[in-house]
């Protein structure tokens, strides 16, 4: 089996078992970033097929266009999480990329720290914005798991865990590039950002599911 890195072509256009070989291979990248960005999509996914159950069924009528509504930006985070997916290995790529620039003299020393100071930065923020949209997406699942077809009250469920699981995964990946930036005060900043979403993510989360068992158990 091929499990040789195509950083060329999009996640959209590989089949999974295509990305997931990706995933499994020696190279480091694409990796949990990417990994993150996907649970996110999926997630998204999710919540636009709860939509998708619960439009045009005369049960849920007073609550048809809301769920369009929630449909459109469903569909318009899952492609955002998607182009994360391959931001996240371009960052990557970027950070070593930065490494490899030639250290022999003191000047060009100060360019490469300054190149993989400016790359790590990028690659903190890239599943930084992850987390964000993880954030509007679980506003979203948190909707269709209230107002949703009953039916696929399980799947609203779900749409949340990878949304919150994506949101824990993009978290460690920002924590660990800041690991490696100088300026503490981006540091400090950042971090005080990826605590604050992680407590959000983390109470969303625990509400939809709260929501789903209920209804199950109902």
């Amino acid at each position: 089996m091929d499990t040789g890195k195509d950083t060329h072509m999009s996640l959209p256009e590989k089949k999974l078992a295509s990305f997931i070989d990706d995933l499994a291979s020696d190279s480091p990248a694409p990796g949990g970033g990417s990994v993150a960005a996907l649970a996110g999509a999926l997630g998204s996914a999710l919540a636009a097929m709860v939509c998708r159950l619960t439009i045009g069924k005369k049960k849920y009528a007073e609550v048809g266009e809301e769920m369009k509504s929630v449909l459109s930006m469903a569909e318009d985070l899952r492609v955002k999480f998607l182009h994360l997916v391959d931001t996240d290995t371009d960052a990557f790529n970027k950070v070593m990329d930065a490494y490899s620039l030639p250290k022999d003299t003191d000047d060009r020393k100060a360019l490469r720290n300054a190149a993989i100071q400016a790359a790590t930065k990028e690659a903190a923020l890239v599943p930084l914005e992850c987390m964000k949209h993880g954030i509007d997406a679980l506003a979203l699942a948190r909707t269709v798991a209230q107002k949703g077809n009953i039916n696929s009250v399980s799947d609203a469920g779900v749409s949340a865990l990878m949304i919150g699981a994506g949101i824990e995964a993009a978290a460690l990946n920002v924590k660990i590039n800041l690991t490696g930036i100088t300026d503490t005060d981006f540091v400090a900043w950042k971090s005080s950002d990826v605590a604050s979403i992680l407590r959000t993510g983390r109470e969303a989360t625990d509400e939809i599911l709260s929501i789903v068992e209920e209804k199950i158990s109902a």
